[in-house]
Order: structure tokens, then C-alpha cells, then sequence
């Protein structure tokens, strides 16, 4: 009886692993993604179903991911002030459509600030 309380005391615990999928927001910044992470909940007195949407920060080791990409991370060691979620898999490949105001933007900046100016 002790040495099974014995080894059920030694044994470590199973970790949690979380995994979640998302959406890639952003990819500006070097081996870094934005996730946007779409879950419902539920409202505690109306009832009422509705979306939430949480951002993470994610590794991206291989600046794989584009705009638009659905994506699989998993929680991990905090890697930066911000980072604690590393990139698993890409799930689908997003349609890589860069929206027009960043193509200018790239191209010559006067153009994106007359246009805000007019």
C-alpha cells in the first residue's frame, strides 16, 4: 500500500498542452506572427452566444506565414515579453492578397500621405 502512495508521489504530473488555431493577422515582425483566435462563448446571465477574439504572439522560426493563413500554434516557454506560443503547422495557405494602402505604402510613401492629406 505505501509503495504504490510512494510511486504515485514520484511521478510527475502530464503537462497540459495547449493547442489552438487561429488566423495570421500580422508577420511584420522577424520569426513572429499574430494569431487571431476566434472562440464563442457564452453570456453568464443572458445566455446569449457571442465572439471573442484573443491575439497571440507566436514563433515563427522560418518566416513561413503569410497574411491570411490558417494556423495551429502551442503553448511554450516565454520566449519574449510577449511570445509565449510557438508555431506548430500551417493548416491552410491564406489567399496572399496584400490590401492596396501596404503596396503603396512599399512603393513610394508620398503617395499613401497625399492622398490622406486631400
Amino acid at each position: 500500500m505505501t509503495q504504490q502512495a510512494d510511486v504515485q508521489a514520484t511521478e510527475k504530473p502530464q503537462a497540459r498542452i495547449l493547442i489552438k488555431e487561429g488566423t495570421v493577422i500580422s508577420n511584420k515582425m522577424d520569426k513572429t506572427i499574430v494569431v487571431a483566435v476566434i472562440s464563442l462563448k457564452k453570456h453568464r446571465i443572458y445566455k446569449r452566444t457571442y465572439k471573442q477574439t484573443k491575439h497571440f504572439y507566436a514563433h515563427d522560426e522560418d518566416n513561413a506565414c503569410q497574411i491570411g493563413d490558417v494556423v495551429r500554434i502551442q503553448e511554450s516557454r516565454p520566449l519574449s515579453k510577449l511570445k509565449r506560443w510557438r508555431l506548430v503547422e500551417i493548416t491552410k495557405r491564406g489567399s496572399g492578397i496584400v490590401p492596396v494602402e501596404e503596396v503603396l505604402a512599399e512603393a513610394d510613401p508620398d503617395l499613401t500621405s497625399e492622398s490622406a492629406e486631400e
